[in-house]
């Protein structure tokens, strides 16, 4: 009986070192203690495992992770500035097991974040803070590709590094954004100037083409045409039900005048 009791008391002591549940999302890397060490060239899936109480079975979320993040830089000219960062990475899970043997389950704080900030100041020092301030893109994505190939070599996948704030001294951000005004002022008036000159021309494509259409009919309209188009009229205004008139004889050029009788 008390040895039942000690067994009961000894599976229930060690229930959660024997039992391990491995969640959706996660890997498994067992340690023999008395049989090689760690297993790297396996890993244990999603479910419930059961493990000798002298092993041990360490647990990896292999989902991709995203963790805030500063530091502070200095630029070129060696201005320190603030940087805000969001990093998405996952370990490997290829050499999930070579991770755990060789970094362990803090490779967050051992590996990602010391390259990226290495990598960052590195990059940004290389930049004055207007490059940054304006291009921070370009300059992120730099950082993404060195810190991946970097990083990669360590068992770890960085997806995305990005800027999410900088932190300027007040009296610098305050003459960027005063440049950066000025330029945009700069751009839309050389904008508006360029409208003017294509309605300008414009006008006087359209000025020249009523010039041209004007030569045309003045050059088409001979003595007899107008003479002619005369008589149509005063024939037209002759028939018309409303109009009191009296042709009488002919005018100038051989027209017909047109005289407006009133009772």
């Amino acid at each position: 009986m008390v040895a039942f009791l000690l067994f009961l008391f000894a599976l229930v002591y060690l229930w959660s070192s024997i039992f391990i549940t491995i969640q959706s999302g996660e890997l498994g890397i067992l340690y023999r203690r008395f049989s090689g060490g760690t297993v790297v060239d396996k890993v244990y899936g999603e479910g419930l495992r059961i493990v000798w109480p002298w092993n041990v079975m360490t647990v990896y979320n292999v989902r991709y992770q995203t963790i805030p993040h500063n530091l502070e830089v200095l630029t070129r000219k060696g201005l320190k500035i603030k940087v805000y960062l969001s990093i998405r990475y996952r370990p490997e899970t290829e050499v999930l097991g070579v991770l755990h043997q060789v970094v362990g389950p803090d490779y967050l704080k051992k590996i990602v974040i010391p390259e990226v900030e290495a990598t960052l100041r590195t990059v940004l020092g290389q930049h004055d803070a207007e490059e940054i301030y304006t291009t921070r893109k370009g300059v992120v994505q730099q950082v993404v590709n060195e810190s991946l190939e970097r990083v990669s070599q360590r068992f770890v996948k960085i997806d995305n590094v990005m800027i999410t704030g900088l932190e300027l001294p007040p009296k610098i951000k305050e003459a960027i954004e005063t440049k950066l005004e000025g330029q945009q002022m700069a751009q839309a008036y050389e904008f508006k100037l360029a409208l003017e000159e294509k309605e300008a021309e414009r006008k006087r494509i359209e000025a020249g083409g009523i010039r041209d259409y004007n030569l045309m009919i003045e050059s088409s309209l001979s003595e007899k045409v107008l003479k002619w188009k005369g008589v149509e009229a005063t024939r037209d205004l002759s028939k018309s039900a409303n109009s009191k008139v009296v042709i009488i004889g002919g005018g100038k050029d051989g027209l017909p005048v047109i005289l407006d009788t009133k009772e």
